[in-house]
């Protein structure tokens, strides 16, 4: 049993996207359980990943392997899950690039650190408009909203997503990042949370629902 888990994580930091698919489907075959196999497994190993890209002895291409040799694997894995098991969740999280800005490659990789260290995960995509944020932050009540933007002509979207929540008084916490975007930035717009990287991404979310 132990293998198989160990196997997949170890896929995980050795960015194996070709063959990892396979290793899920044979620990489902062997009977290993789908969430021991997420958790110990997948999560386990994007983990490693995450902490070297924080440390410097992975650059970005690395982590972005890690990234899709988990999503390949939870592909097969997430729907083994049998219905009315659930990872337990750190909380809900929707998760968007803001309007007239289409990168997703640091948003996505967001997106899979929070997901493999146990938040739901809501993504909206790219060029999200301000209006479908407010509402899906309306419908879903998550804990945290996050968003990416990469220009600095898009960086003012992030306020026009803020400040409407805020009005509304609902209760929710803002998490924000993005190459242009600061830590002053986000204090000046009312965002509680700023993210340089995907790795501490997860650490500042954790702080925000802790």
């Amino acid at each position: 049993m132990e293998d198989a888990v160990t196997r997949l994580k170890n896929a995980v930091i050795n960015y194996e996207m070709e063959t990892i698919a396979d290793l899920a489907k044979k620990a489902l075959a062997e009977g290993v359980d789908p969430l021991v196999a997420i958790e110990k497994g997948l999560a386990e190993g994007i983990k490693v990943v995450g902490e070297r890209f924080g440390k410097g002895e992975i650059y970005l291409p690395e982590l972005v392997m890690g990234a899709e040799a988990m999503k390949a694997a939870l592909a097969v894995l997430e729907p083994a899950v049998p219905s009315g098991k659930h990872r337990a969740s750190a909380g809900l999280v929707v998760i968007g690039t803001v309007q007239d800005d289409i990168h997703e490659i640091g948003k996505n990789l967001v997106a899979t650190m929070l997901s493999a260290n146990g938040f739901e995960v809501v993504d909206l995509g790219v060029n999200v408009a301000s209006t479908e944020f407010t509402k899906k932050v309306e419908e879903l009540k998550p804990k945290i909203v996050a968003m990416s933007a990469l220009m600095t002509t898009t960086m003012p979207r992030m306020a026009e997503v803020i400040g409407p929540i805020k009005k509304k008084s609902i209760p929710i916490k803002a998490l924000i990042g993005g190459a242009p975007v600061t830590d002053v930035y986000a204090r000046e717009i009312g965002a509680e949370g700023y993210s340089g990287d995907a790795s501490s991404a997860v650490d500042v979310a954790k702080k925000l629902v802790g």
